[in-house]
């Protein structure tokens, strides 16, 4: 009997020792990180915006520089550069512009235009990644979100400045009937120049031109994009003209072809319409805008003091 018992408890302190060491494991494992490939990274969300005031170093990469989105999608890489059809095209992936391949924390691109980039990867926290560019010393910084909960409009609206750069010329299609008589009112024609210093403007009084490279600028000046306090969907767009007084108007987006300017000094409301729609891959022939008989590229720009990046390459 006595043999028995102790056969017993020698078993029974077998069972408590083996319990107690799987419990050890399964905490270990719940503590433990699990770890994931690059791939699954970048699938992790569906949209990465590229926060371009964060940007480190003294380079450029084209296709980050112009993009507001990009995604990495089974091999193909897409980006939404345009603000027309932001969240819509592509169903909100924006277009495809390249393919690319992502191995021990390196991201290669081929993009259609800009050819072959390479990144180093890293991981800042649970939403935001850093791309390295050893070869210009700059990293980008890429929040990520999914499409269901990303903040689309406050992109669009906060980027205004971007939108009216995406049409070759604003035709005037509306003119109240309320409102005082003054200059504006013989302008037709407004031009939103991408490229050199970012805030150039062209208009004309021309009248009925179907082909916008037909179109006479009468006047140039430079524009400015304002935000109004308590209403972030209306935004203020100065007009300064070379040589004349501004103009000054209370902007609003009608849709994505079609905008509203109205003039407090007159008190009249005007409509204008894109014509010409410019989709931005960098391609320059067919995505620069002519001024002063030079094609210049729309990209975003850093509103932040530029700061060298701490980052040291390691590739050889």
């Amino acid at each position: 009997m006595k043999t028995i018992k102790l056969l017993l408890g020698f078993a029974l302190m077998a069972t408590i020792v083996t319990s107690c060491q799987r419990e050890e494991i399964i905490v270990n494992n719940i503590d433990s990180q699990p770890v994931i490939s690059l791939n699954q990274l970048l699938n992790s969300y569906e949209l990465w915006y590229v926060d371009i005031n964060q940007t480190l170093g003294p380079g450029e990469t084209p296709f980050l520089q112009i993009a507001f989105t990009v995604s990495f999608r089974n091999g193909i890489f897409y980006a939404n550069n345009n603000l027309v059809g932001f969240g819509s095209q592509g169903n909100g992936f924006g277009i495809d512009v390249g393919t690319y391949d992502a191995y021990n924390m390196i991201l290669d691109v081929n993009h259609d235009i800009d050819g072959f980039q390479t990144f180093d990867v890293f991981q800042i926290d649970n939403n935001t990644i850093e791309l390295y560019n050893p070869f210009n010393d700059t990293s980008y910084f890429l929040n990520g979100s999914q499409r269901n909960n990303f903040d689309y409009d406050f992109v669009f609206y906060d980027n205004i400045h971007y939108f009216l750069q995406e049409y070759e010329a604003w035709e005037k299609t509306f003119t109240s009937q309320m409102g005082v008589l003054n200059e504006f009112d013989n302008e037709n024609y407004l031009q939103f120049l991408a490229g050199g210093n970012d805030s150039e403007f062209r208009s004309s009084q021309d009248v009925n031109i179907s082909n916008t490279n037909n179109i006479y600028w009468d006047y140039t000046g430079l524009y400015g994009v304002g935000n109004i306090n308590g209403n972030f969907y209306l935004k203020t767009l100065t007009l300064d003209y070379d040589f004349f007084e501004n103009e000054f108007f209370e902007l609003s987006v009608i849709n994505d072809q079609r905008i509203e300017l109205y003039h407090p000094s007159s008190q009249t409301v005007y409509e204008f319409t894109g014509r010409g729609y410019i989709q931005f891959l960098r391609e320059p022939n067919a995505l620069g805008r002519e001024s002063k008989d030079l094609k210049q590229l729309k990209k975003r720009k850093q509103k932040t003091t530029k700061q060298d990046n701490p980052r040291n390459s390691t590739r050889s």
